[in-house]
């Protein structure tokens, strides 16, 4: 059994210091202060932000939002394996046209993974292009188990939470379409041969591992992430195998409009007063938000497809370094207990957001 760490975190605002239309229009340029030095501040408060992680080894797989460029990435990636003392962390990025310029982006142990596809930036077409649903497909070297990984960051809440709930909702039907792309098998096979001849294939990819990591600017009980990703805290649907099938037409419909159910495994710490991952409170009474996530399938949850998940293995990780307030007591009430966003002026800082972590497992293959 061989143990991979995840970890996913948004940078906030993780911009290079090249002119661009972008840039300019978000004020991130050398003339307000955004400057190369700041740029470099900022990416070493990062790493050092990641080495906090897993005892100092840091992820095997860490997704990232909130960044420019692939250049930029792979700057980031090689100050991760200095500061690390490892070689073996590398990228997976596309470019999207998001109208903020900000991509999000896979960071993975070449050593654990291999590439099993081609990556891929899903956008999504609101009123104007929104940020990318990533998609990366991966392969464990040691036992060849798959993993999809999708890496996303859904509309904020700049234009109030009801106002711009729709854009999420949008935003999370279109992911839910491409998990259940991975979770079953395309409508053209399935109407074209007998289900009995396609029960294993069925099952296979009813039990495929994926894992969702994103800042989802919703709360994990907020609509858009329970009834339309249907990512719940609940077994009871997970648990579900598919039945065994007829070889009517009503059987193909059936098996059709199923919906995979999800499991969200940061439900966990919303029993905690004042725990979360970010500080927004704009216009709403909750002023500790978990808006990121990690999601898992029913094959991680149960080990089906060579890799498994502990369901409540969620953490969010905030060590005192990434605290505002680094004088409070190390009991303070949670919600006193902010991450310290970036300041290009004193290249101090780290991100609004604090990362969230768990771990996977290998086992035999079902």
């Amino acid at each position: 059994m061989s143990i991979i760490n995840v970890a996913f975190w948004n940078l906030q605002n993780l911009f290079d210091a090249v002119p661009s239309e972008i840039a300019a229009d978000l004020e991130f340029t050398p003339e307000n202060g955004w400057t190369e030095a700041a740029v470099a501040a900022k990416i070493d408060a990062l790493v050092e932000g990641v080495a906090t992680m897993f005892y100092g080894r840091g992820p095997d797989l860490l997704g990232v939002c909130e960044i420019e460029t692939a250049g930029l990435l792979a700057r980031f990636t090689q100050a991760l394996n200095a500061r690390l003392g490892r070689d073996d962390l590398t990228f997976a990025h596309a470019e999207s046209p998001d109208l903020r310029g900000i991509d999000c982006s896979l960071i993975y142990s070449s050593d654990i993974f291999e590439p099993a596809g081609v990556p891929v930036g899903h956008i999504v077409f609101l009123r104007f292009r929104t940020r990318d649903i990533f998609e990366v497909s991966l392969r464990v070297r040691e036992t060849g188990a798959g993993l999809v990984v999708f890496v996303s960051h859904w509309p904020s809440r700049s234009r109030g939470t009801l106002q711009s709930q729709p854009y999420r909702i949008t935003v999370a039907s279109h992911l839910a379409r491409r998990v259940d792309a991975w979770l079953k098998l395309p409508r053209a096979r399935v109407v074209a041969a007998p289900l009995a001849d396609l029960t294993t294939d069925m099952d296979a990819a009813w039990n495929r591992n994926v894992l969702v990591l994103g800042d989802l600017n919703d709360d994990p009980f907020d609509i858009s992430v329970l009834s339309e990703l249907t990512a719940t805290n609940s077994l009871d649907k997970l648990e579900e195998d598919l039945p065994a099938p007829g070889d009517d037409m009503g059987a193909r419909e059936r098996y059709l409009r199923r919906t995979p159910a999800l499991y969200n495994m940061s439900w966990k710490p919303l029993g905690i007063p004042g725990e979360g991952t970010m500080f927004f409170s704009r216009d709403t009474v909750r002023t500790k938000q978990v808006f990121d996530q990690i999601i898992t399938s029913r094959g991680l949850v149960y080990g089906r497809s060579g890799l498994r998940i502990d369901p409540l293995d969620y953490t969010i990780h905030a060590p005192r370094l990434l605290w505002t307030n680094q004088a409070l007591a190390d009991d303070a009430p949670r919600h006193m207990v902010r991450p310290k966003r970036f300041d290009p002026e004193t290249g101090r800082g780290y991100s609004d957001h604090f990362p969230v972590t768990c771990q996977i497992v290998t086992v035999g293959m079902a």
